[in-house]
């Protein structure tokens, strides 16, 4: 790993409530045997983040108690009923002061992504000006990298349930589009009907 990817800090969105889930927080949906949050950050750490940070919301206080994140920063987005956006501003803040280049961003409720995109992402860094997301046939999908140069569009941009998804569109002629779809499934755990796709008993591999 250069010392510009050493730099680079993996952040997890995992402030969802799980509204459509019962109420229960994503964070802590089980697979593979422990908190879905876990599993996550650990698919960072495996794809090259040397560093982690991870954004709460819905039930912070539990996700603190149940969830083995060590070395891992923990931010909390209060004001995380309000949408992805804010959780997203709250990580790009938590990074001010750290000397990160880039940001790379995964979302907790997409267990189908693993370490082969996080590490195809983080090894399309070229500067603070890079823009580089995971593509599945083409279109566009997370894990995303923002450089450092973009943080402040994208959190003026960040509104909602919108996240970065303005900027990059605003931005489409700069992204870097990494394919990935032959190592990762870009799925996400909404409903009653998803959690089939989860492994709650699998083992840790």
């Amino acid at each position: 790993m250069t010392d510009d990817e050493d730099r680079i800090t993996g952040i997890l969105l995992a402030a969802g409530g799980g509204r459509r889930l019962g109420g229960h927080p994503k964070a802590l949906l089980t697979h593979r045997g422990r908190p879905l949050v876990e599993h996550a950050a650990e698919v960072l750490r495996a794809g090259g983040c040397a560093r982690v940070h991870v954004v709460l919301g819905a039930g912070a206080d539990e996700v603190r108690a149940r969830a083995c994140l060590p070395g891992c920063v923990l931010v909390d987005n209060p004001a995380w009923e309000r949408g992805m956006g804010g959780s997203l501003r709250a990580g790009l803040d938590s990074l001010a002061g750290t000397g990160a280049r880039a940001a790379l961003v995964l979302l907790v409720d997409q267990p189908g992504i693993g370490p082969e995109a996080v590490s195809r992402v983080l090894g399309a860094y070229r500067s603070p000006a890079s823009l580089v997301c995971a593509a599945y046939d083409g279109v566009r999908g997370h894990p995303v990298l923002f450089g450092a140069g973009h943080w402040a569009g994208v959190a003026a941009a960040a509104t909602g349930d919108r996240g970065a998804r303005a900027y990059l569109r605003e931005h489409a002629d700069r992204v870097a589009l990494v394919e990935c779809g032959d190592v990762a499934e870009t799925y996400d755990i909404d409903t009653a009907a998803d959690l089939a796709r989860l492994d709650p008993a699998g083992g840790r591999g």
